[in-house]
């Protein structure tokens, strides 16, 4: 790979890297009800994801650390930081609540609540710019990886009229409104493929499954949330709230749909806020993150793991793609910690 082609794939993955914000699951010294009795102490922690004594030192500074998350597909990008925030899990999470990500993510354009009863006029406020180079190509897509549709989407491209100066934004509504109620009403059963053309598909619902598979410290310390969250629609734990979202974010330039599906459940002081992407209108498949908390200190220390699927990794020298990812990704998040740690304090 040329020197020119490394730029390129750098470029690719920051875009890719910063494509969402954190998404946190906290737990400070107050105690957590549901669980608490069987959170690790840090030092445990520290062992279990292989944390040294001079990374102890650094997260005493209020440093970012990483550590090695297994990956499980050959399309996905990993990341695993911890940070060290000395604030009660209630402070975090209201910062969280009452913020809208555009006041933490300067590439989302425009983003909005989903109502359980949607209807096309939900997602109004998403849009693509009449006549611009990205209505003209999502109107004409075909097959392929410009654009993340399924078969039928295309094909119902093909019979969407062009007359009107919205026309590309209707259609993409209509996209969003059918992949959200097929998702409220099965979960990750719900999703469709996306056709990548000469009868290949990329699935993000098997990848969406495998990542909370994967989600080791969910299913140990949250039992009961990891399985209604494999297992959406399945009835959530008492006291949880979910939110779905949509939003408008610029992805290699291009603006793009993202429909969110976000979960939280706070208890005793301590709280559990755990997000998926089901929908990316193009780029890269899926994303979830999740991320443990546990006492430590006079705060909190947040320990967070992202899984991101992306077809731009796979295939030929996907090792050096997933490297080069995984390195520009940290960048992001070990920048996006610290305006947290910055802003809480």
């Amino acid at each position: 790979m040329t020197d020119q082609h490394v730029k390129a794939k750098k470029s690719l993955f920051t875009k890719l890297a910063n494509r969402s914000w954190i998404i946190l699951i906290l737990v400070g010294s107050a105690s957590f009800s549901v669980s608490a009795a069987n959170l690790p102490d840090s030092q445990e922690a520290f062992q279990q994801l292989g944390i040294q004594q001079q990374d102890i030192a650094n997260l005493d500074k209020g440093e970012v650390v990483f550590f090695n998350v297994a990956e499980g597909e050959e399309n996905e990008l990993v990341a695993g930081a911890a940070i060290y925030v000395p604030a009660a899990p209630s402070k975090i999470i209201g910062y969280l609540k009452s913020k809208n990500l555009t006041s933490i993510d300067t590439d989302v354009t425009a983003e909005g609540t989903i109502p359980a009863q949607a209807t096309l006029d939900s997602f109004k406020g998403f849009s693509l710019k009449p006549g611009s180079d990205e209505a003209t190509k999502f109107l004409a897509a075909t097959p392929g990886s410009q654009f993340n549709l399924s078969t039928e989407e295309f094909q119902a491209l093909k019979a969407a009229s062009s007359a009107q100066p919205d026309a590309a934004s209707q259609a993409y509504r209509q996209v969003l409104l059918q992949r959200y109620q097929a998702y409220r009403q099965n979960g990750l059963k719900g999703i469709k493929t996306y056709d990548r053309g000469n009868g290949t598909e990329a699935n993000p619902r098997g990848e969406l499954q495998a990542a909370t598979v994967q989600t080791k410290v969910l299913a140990k310390y949250f039992p009961g949330l990891y399985k209604a969250w494999l297992s959406y629609p399945a009835a959530l734990p008492a006291g949880a709230e979910e939110k779905f979202i949509w939003r408008n974010r610029q992805v290699e330039g291009r603006p793009t749909a993202l429909l969110v599906h976000r979960v939280i459940a706070s208890e005793g002081g301590g709280a559990v806020v755990l997000a998926r992407q089901f929908y990316a209108g193009h780029s890269y498949n899926s994303n979830q993150l999740a991320i443990a908390g546990i006492p430590y200190r006079d705060g909190s220390l947040v320990i967070y793991a992202n899984r991101t699927f992306t077809d731009q990794v796979a295939g030929f020298g996907s090792g050096m793609k997933r490297s080069i990812g995984q390195k520009q990704a940290q960048g992001e998040i070990a920048k996006q910690l610290k305006n947290l740690r910055k802003v809480i304090k």
